[in-house]
């Protein structure tokens, strides 16, 4: 994702801004509300709003978003892929720690009918394990619920990153 300056995101056309919001989040009804809402003036406007209009959507929206998602857990791609991503303390995980994540990762897709969402950033590949392993007797309410609010810190660094600002500006 290019970072671009709230001047030029304004000035882009609405289907172009979509695209970006779409990057961040990949609910097609959240990035609607925020285009509605008309100009951003600033990283942190843009974020609240970004969180108030996750915070109205349905389970199909959120389902919507967390299928843009890669599975953490998927041996092949931990491997080749991850190690730039947002996932990327998982590639340093031994092949035990990995095989464990996919086995639960698939668990938990069959169990709840969505993949495991997590903010990867900054986590070990232990440290997902121990949240799936924490998450998965959950019912499936609950697990919306902490996906979502995985995915709304998610978003939030992505438009930090699209901003290319500090979390504190």
């Amino acid at each position: 994702m290019t970072p671009h300056t709230l001047n030029q995101f304004n000035q882009l056309a609405p289907e172009q801004q979509r695209a970006l919001l779409l990057d961040c989040c990949h609910s097609s009804r959240w990035a609607e509300r925020l285009l509605e809402l008309g100009p951003v003036r600033s990283v942190g406007q843009i974020q609240n709003r970004a969180f108030k209009a996750w915070s109205k959507l349905q389970e199909t929206d959120y389902l919507e978003a967390f299928a843009a998602h890669p599975r953490i857990g998927d041996l092949q791609r931990l491997k080749e892929k991850f190690a730039r991503s947002e996932q990327g303390q998982v590639a340093h995980a031994d092949e035990t720690t990995l095989k464990e994540l996919q086995q639960l990762n698939d668990a938990y897709f069959e169990k709840f009918g969505f993949i495991f969402i997590i903010c990867a950033t900054g986590k070990s590949a232990r440290e997902m394990l121990a949240a799936i392993k924490s998450r998965i007797s959950n019912s499936r309410e609950q697990e919306i619920g902490n996906a979502a609010a995985e995915q709304e810190k998610i978003t939030r660094l992505r438009l930090e990153n699209l901003f290319a600002v500090q979390p504190d500006q």
